[in-house]
């Protein structure tokens, strides 16, 4: 299988690790997919990564793919058919505003396109098309997805929809209907994380240390690697993009410091719900971890309770820089 080369840290690193997660792609290739699958996972956590190098080993199984990421008009197109990669092109070139939310539906268009022309293998690869298309519409992008994979037009044999989230918001939506399969997707295992920490070059925190900050956050590493290994200046960055204010942190102070020991707090019977909601909507962390069983999740799923790196059995932060933001806000560190 050939390894794709993807922008880290200024550098170009090959795909790394993920073993059991392509193997979960190849199984999708010989089956498809019956009901939309959607990932939701950390932000940074690799889920573009992985739908990149998903789109090369589906074309090596002979599919036509759409691989699309609206947000930053950002495409990849496996066909013989010129006509469609011009559209693309064309969508990627429009105005902001408008080309994220063309090529989100251009992704679902082309694999009707397939279908119709009789293309015996499609999968489209749609990355954080919610943010582009809006959550009051997420819901419906999946329906639209499910319409591509419920029933297939005779002379299609297999059809694969796969898009994923960072939001939790836009998870909570999708999982009103039964429109998706929801599944998660964690940060990477020690192993991969430390052939990735290998390839930046000069001098760094340990492997340890490296590890205890990021949880195996690939985008985390990348944010310390760039800040020079400042974590105060990636933490206050956080609290800053979070809107994580003065007055959020008084509001909530107690139930956060309980949180920040322990992220199960939250999901306790008197843990307030609205603070939960907020903190799912910045995206600070993962409510309900779903249970570790190998099929619920992919790729490895992370351990029962980890609580040095935030990972509680039910909630856990994003990463332990998003936990170290919070901790720092509540201590004045801004």
């Amino acid at each position: 299988m050939k390894r794709v080369k993807l922008d880290f840290a200024g550098l170009k690193v090959e795909f790394t690790d993920r073993d059991r997660a392509l193997k979960q792609v190849e199984e999708l290739a010989e089956r498809g997919t019956r009901f939309p699958i959607v990932v939701f996972g950390p932000e940074g956590c690799g889920k573009t990564a992985w739908l990149k190098q998903a789109a090369e080993l589906l074309r090596e199984h002979g599919y036509e793919v759409i691989y699309v990421d609206p947000m930053h008009k950002d495409f990849i197109v496996h066909t013989d058919i010129k006509e469609l990669l011009n559209k693309f092109v064309e969508a990627a070139s429009e105005a902001a505003g408008v080309a994220e939310a063309k090529l989100a539906s251009l992704a679902v268009t082309a694999v009707r396109w397939f279908m119709g022309s009789r293309r015996r293998k499609a999968a489209v690869l749609v990355d954080d098309a919610f943010q582009a298309i809006g959550l009051d519409k997420a819901a419906m992008y999946v329906k639209s997805l499910l319409g591509l994979t419920e029933y297939p037009p005779e002379g299609c044999e297999r059809v694969v929809a796969v898009a994923t989230t960072s939001e939790g918001v836009s998870k909570r939506e999708i999982g009103r209907h039964r429109w998706a399969e929801l599944t998660p997707m964690w940060n990477m295992g020690r192993r991969g994380f430390e052939e990735l920490y290998e390839k930046i070059p000069g001098s760094k925190p340990s492997i340890d240390e490296a590890w205890r900050l990021t949880g195996g956050n690939p985008d985390a590493l990348r944010r310390l690697h760039q800040a020079g290994w400042s974590v105060e200046g990636v933490a206050f960055g956080l609290i800053e993009d979070k809107e994580v204010t003065s007055s959020f942190i008084e509001r909530w102070r107690k139930p956060l410091e309980a949180a920040v020991e322990d992220p199960d707090s939250l999901w306790s019977a008197d843990a307030p719900e609205e603070l939960v909601r907020e903190l799912i909507a910045k995206n600070l962390i993962i409510y309900n971890m779903y249970g570790r069983r190998l099929e619920r999740w992919i790729d490895e799923p992370p351990p029962e309770r980890d609580l040095e790196l935030g990972i509680g059995r039910h909630v856990a932060w994003q990463t332990p820089l998003h936990r170290e933001a919070v901790r720092g806000a509540l201590e004045g560190r801004r």
